[in-house]
């Protein structure tokens, strides 16, 4: 007997229309990401899917992006956990620049490590900045030393996994199905757990928006995958794929 858990990355937002690094700005979901969260929950129901649970981060694109989609699925009532060890990566002082322009005046080699490497950081961004947690009230009850200035993929393993032992496999262990609404980089740190991938071959690993990826895991052992795959034309989420590889030029 296996249990789904269904990872979704939001719909594409304003700022990924944009081509502005994001990371714990909270921006809302373009129409096109509007669409593509609609798509998804018809996907999941044409499936058969069904969930008992979810799991969102606390920026607005993840928790819109389960709305439209559970409402496809006529599923809207579903009881929610959210919590910011499922945020997106934080991109420190890049946070709100155009990832062309960034790469003209920083070049590939830099834009490349910044973007992709598995253990290097962006410059931090500082306190008094906006864009820093410590000065946003949906954080103010945490600890200021956990708060990130910036991260690397390896930061985001490190902050999101003790919610994935914690919590989420605990949910699991009970028999709720799973559906985790989250972000590229904090489903990246989870689907190399997972599947075992390496920190030599994360970085080419390529979340598309708006596709329902499918885990079926061994119900004795939620930690074990049975099999997994995402849902949609394969076509498709390939060029979504690669849409995102390309954003930085």
């Amino acid at each position: 007997m296996t249990l789904p858990l269904v990872l979704l990355r939001h719909g594409e937002s304003e700022w990924n229309r944009a081509n502005r690094f994001t990371g714990w700005y909270d921006c809302d979901l373009s129409p096109a990401g509007e669409a593509e969260a609609q798509a998804a929950g018809k996907l999941l129901a044409a499936e058969g899917i069904a969930f008992d649970l979810l799991h969102t981060s606390l920026l607005i694109r993840a928790i819109r992006t389960a709305d439209l989609a559970l409402a496809e699925m006529g599923q809207g009532w579903l009881p929610v956990r959210r919590h910011w060890r499922l945020n997106e990566r934080h991109y420190g002082r890049l946070q709100g620049l155009d990832k062309k322009k960034t790469r003209a005046k920083y070049g590939d080699e830099k834009l490349l490590a910044w973007r992709r490497s598995y253990d290097v950081a962006p410059p931090k961004v500082a306190r008094s900045s906006p864009h820093h947690p410590i000065n946003d009230p949906r954080y103010a009850a945490l600890p200021p030393d956990v708060l990130p200035a910036a991260e690397c993929l390896k930061d985001v393993v490190d902050r999101m996994l003790p919610y994935w032992h914690d919590v989420i496999v605990d949910d699991l262990r009970a028999g709720k199905r799973v559906l985790v609404a989250a972000h590229g980089n904090s489903l990246r740190a989870l689907v190399k757990h997972l599947l075992g991938i390496s920190d030599a071959k994360i970085p080419k690993l390529e979340i598309p928006t708006g596709v329902p990826w499918l885990f079926e895991l061994d119900e004795a052992d939620p930690c074990h995958v049975v099999s997994e795959r995402q849902l949609g034309d394969p076509e498709d989420v390939k060029a979504r794929a690669e849409a995102v590889a390309r954003q930085a030029g």
